[in-house]
């Protein structure tokens, strides 16, 4: 009820609210009578399918006292690799929020197998998704700690919150550790990861203590609490932030010279590709590699066999390679996300 009436407070202000929800496994295993952390895949959707209608009436509930009708949206990663669907969804989150309804957005657990260990019980990822694509200015991750150390504060007496991280360096990723809990199986690392993705919207994020009273009205008050992760001054554009983090079909790997072109903000030329990896159509998503390090993700606009057929020729070859010529470039330049910075 504290959290339910801190964000009525943030609405009465002016402020629009959107929760991204997680547990739907646990309230269902304790449901079931089913032991914490069970490994098969069939047992936490059974959990998720049962513990999700349990979580909507709380959440509810909750909001019925002040009079507020929530609205439950479920979503898996795949959401951000399809651009019709991806679109979609802001315009409905949008509507719901015109209409003074709050949504309650969790990952649809019943359905989702790829990455098992990563996605159950772990939406840091998923939130940080939906911050970038509705363009929040504010992510607020609620957490079992007091947010970023410098070490592990439960095995180290000495270790010092960080109260403001400017820029994500490989030092501070390295104060991520390893996930260590069920209950938040994400653990400090994929919060790192979150915020970058959030950063370069032009989203904060601050990473607090659950436990903190009225600590979402504090943290909306500008309080010091936890740690807010500023964001990129260069806010990317929606389209790059989609094929950023949209699901590749393959990769491409390119030489170095066509790495810097890109870097550059060039299209991608056929004379650059050294290797294909993967099977993909024209329009998909695919990773751009070079020397072993993904550095950027781009819209092709071949085809994976065709691109093995033109890989290294020049743009005038094309047409002699297929005996056809659609595209001078392989990846155009507004259709390329740079991501060497999230790796």
């Amino acid at each position: 009820r504290s959290l339910v009436g801190s964000e009525m407070c943030i609405r009465d202000r002016g402020k629009e609210v959107i929760i991204v929800s997680s547990g739907a496994i646990g309230v269902g295993l304790n449901e079931l009578g089913i032991a914490p952390k069970p490994r098969e895949i069939p047992i936490r959707q059974a959990a998720a399918a049962v513990g999700q209608s349990m979580l909507m009436q709380d959440w509810s509930r909750a909001f019925s006292r002040y009079g507020m009708k929530v609205a439950q949206i479920l979503l898996t990663y795949e959401f951000y690799s399809d651009r019709v669907t991806y679109l979609n969804l802001r315009n409905s989150i949008s509507t719901l929020l015109e209409y003074g309804v709050v949504p309650i957005i969790n990952e649809n657990d019943c359905t989702c197998t790829n990455e098992i260990e990563a996605i159950f019980g772990d939406n840091d990822k998923l939130s940080a998704m939906v911050a970038s694509k509705i363009d929040a200015d504010l992510l607020i991750i609620l957490s079992d700690i007091d947010g970023l150390f410098d070490r592990n504060p439960k095995t180290h007496i000495d270790a010092k919150l960080l109260t403001i991280v400017k820029k994500i360096t490989p030092e501070i990723e390295s104060y991520g550790g390893d996930p260590t809990s069920f209950k938040g199986v994400g653990g400090m690392r994929t919060k790192i990861k979150a915020a970058k993705i959030c950063s370069m919207a032009g989203c904060y994020v601050v990473i607090a203590n659950s436990d903190v009273e009225d600590v979402i009205l504090k943290i909306a008050s500008g309080e010091e609490i936890g740690t807010l992760f500023l964001a990129e001054r260069h806010i990317q554009k929606n389209r790059a932030r989609w094929i950023i983090l949209a699901r590749a079909s393959g990769t491409v790997r390119v030489d170095a010279g066509a790495k810097a072109a890109v870097l550059g903000k060039n299209s991608l030329l056929p004379a650059g590709v050294v290797d294909v990896e993967g099977t993909f159509d024209r329009g998909d998503v695919v990773k751009l590699e070079c020397d072993g390090k993904i550095f950027a993700k781009g819209i092709t606009d071949y085809t994976s066999e065709e691109l093995i057929k033109i890989k290294g020729v020049h743009t005038d070859q094309i047409e002699n390679v297929l005996g056809y010529s659609n595209y001078n470039n392989v990846i155009k330049k507004e259709n390329i996300g740079i991501l060497e910075e999230l790796n």
